[in-house]
């Protein structure tokens, strides 16, 4: 490749050629920058931000980072260190998966610029291949690897789907003030409203049955999680 460019952070050392030690390494730039986009936001994780907060020149880092994207990519790395899955697979892929899927709720709800993040490239930083080893292997069961990897991405679309509008609540409810049930309450009049035109009887059915919208985040999250594992398991062999 010519002009500097490469596929990802990854295929550059850390250190290349000789010369004096690195004053800083990526984990301890990546980690600044973890920190302030957790309490600012992604958009705060600038590297002059991060370079402020490591006592040095905002130039002098892109030695270590070239570019925004780069940072990016090991921020979303990093945090995967938290998902604690054993090193293989347990011989449960049902565990197993639910294992991931709790995992990757409770990360992105301690880190929810996460929710901001739409990368179609898939990148393969040292801990998303970890995840990927565990993932494939739960379901390395007698079904094909292209098998195995629709039903992982219906796993994890469900997963993230999910999150982000748990995320998207809680920052609604930040800045207007109105919780989920405070919402509810004023939306009575209208919802009975539609409900007496009996034009909407799937409608009337949900708001007459539905126990989801009554539930916790987390009693919704495992509700659809099971249901999801089931529509898993009735494909394998």
């Amino acid at each position: 490749m010519s002009g500097g460019e490469h596929v990802s952070i990854w295929s550059i050392p850390e250190r290349q050629g000789r010369g004096p030690r690195p004053a800083y390494s990526r984990a301890q730039i990546t980690e600044a920058a973890v920190r302030i986009a957790d309490a600012d936001g992604l958009e705060a994780a600038s590297m002059r931000r991060i370079a402020a907060e490591l006592g040095t020149g905002a130039m002098s880092l892109y030695r270590y980072v070239p570019s925004r994207d780069d940072l990016i990519e090991l921020m979303a790395d990093h945090v995967l260190t938290e998902m604690d899955v054993p090193a293989r697979p347990t011989g449960d892929w049902r565990a197993d998966l639910t294992l991931i899927a709790e995992n990757t709720r409770a990360m992105w709800l301690r880190h929810a610029w996460l929710a901001g993040l739409h990368r179609p490239r898939a990148t393969f930083g040292p801990n998303r291949l970890r995840l990927v080893e565990f993932a494939i292997g739960a379901l390395d069961v007698g079904v094909p690897i292209d098998d195995a990897l629709t039903l992982l991405d219906m796993l994890n679309g469900y997963v993230e789907h999910v999150v982000r509008g748990e995320i998207e609540w809680e920052r609604e409810n930040r800045r207007s003030g109105i919780t989920p049930e405070l919402w509810m309450t004023r939306s009575g009049p209208y919802v009975r409203e539609l409900l007496d035109t009996g034009a909407h009887p799937m409608f009337e059915r949900v708001i007459r049955d539905a126990r989801l919208p009554h539930m916790t985040g987390e009693e919704r999250f495992r509700h659809g999680l099971e249901r999801v594992l089931d529509c898993i398991a009735g494909a394998l062999p």
